[in-house]
Order: C-alpha cells, then sequence, then structure tokens
C-alpha cells in the first residue's frame, strides 16, 4: 500500500533511515510545497511542486537495497505521478547523476526524455543528466 505524506508532514522513522541509507543523509520533513508517496518498509518518491507552473520535480526516489529491481521504483514512480496529474501538474523534472544507468533506464522507459547534461551538479563534481516529461493539465 502506498500513502501520501503532504506538505509539513513529518517522516517517520523507517523513511529518515531510508533516506540516510541511499544519499547519506535524510532530506528532513516536506516542505510547504513537497509531497511524498511512501511504500512502508519498501521505499518512497519525494517530489516539489511548483502549482503556478503546473510543474512538479522529483527530489528523490528511493527503494530499500534489498527490494531493487523488483518494480517498488517503477511502481512509486507510476503511483506518484498519477497523482501529481490529478493535482494538476503537467511537467515533470528530475535530474540524476549521469552514472546511475540503472535510475536513467527506469526514467526512459516510463517516458521520460533527456533533456540535457548540467555540469558539475553535484557536490562530488559530477554532471547531473536532466530530464523532462509532460503528463496533464488543469485543475491546479
Amino acid at each position: 500500500m502506498i500513502t501520501h505524506l503532504g506538505p509539513g508532514s513529518h517522516l517517520p522513522a523507517w523513511l529518515e533511515d531510508l533516506d540516510r541509507q541511499c544519499f547519506g543523509e535524510p532530506w528532513g520533513p516536506l516542505d510547504e510545497n513537497d509531497h511524498a508517496w511512501a511504500s512502508p518498509r519498501n521505499g518512497f518518491a519525494r517530489w516539489r511542486v511548483i502549482e503556478a507552473a503546473q510543474e512538479a520535480e522529483l527530489l528523490r526516489v528511493a527503494v530499500d537495497p534489498s527490494l531493487r529491481r523488483s518494480g517498488h521504483g517503477r511502481e512509486l514512480l507510476r503511483h506518484s505521478e498519477a497523482h501529481l496529474v490529478r493535482m494538476g501538474v503537467a511537467t515533470l523534472h528530475l535530474e540524476v547523476r549521469v552514472s546511475n544507468a540503472a535510475a536513467r533506464a527506469l526514467y526512459e522507459g516510463e517516458g521520460w526524455c533527456f533533456q540535457g547534461i548540467r555540469r558539475a551538479y553535484y557536490r562530488d563534481g559530477e554532471d547531473a543528466a536532466l530530464y523532462m516529461k509532460a503528463v496533464g493539465g488543469p485543475p491546479l
């Protein structure tokens, strides 16, 4: 079961632990424009919604390492994207490490379009691959 966590929500301990395990440190509570969809103990997808522009940016997606390559990331993406469309989001964006071949294959397989490279985007100097996906339109 995938649950929604809305703006201002504090993240459950298991999600903070997974965030730390996957990214080195947890991001913290959801900001006023942040939404997350979580599959308890399995993974989560965190998005920032820019309502005025009908856009959302995928900030993080994480799956428990023991469950990777089993469809959990794909399920989280599809579920959260469907909810964003119902919210009126028309365009999705993300950045991903150029070296993260598994994530890039997932995004491309889900209809995301490569848009270019952002040089030295990450703290360690690695470039980011930019992706975009058109998904919907009004209400918002």
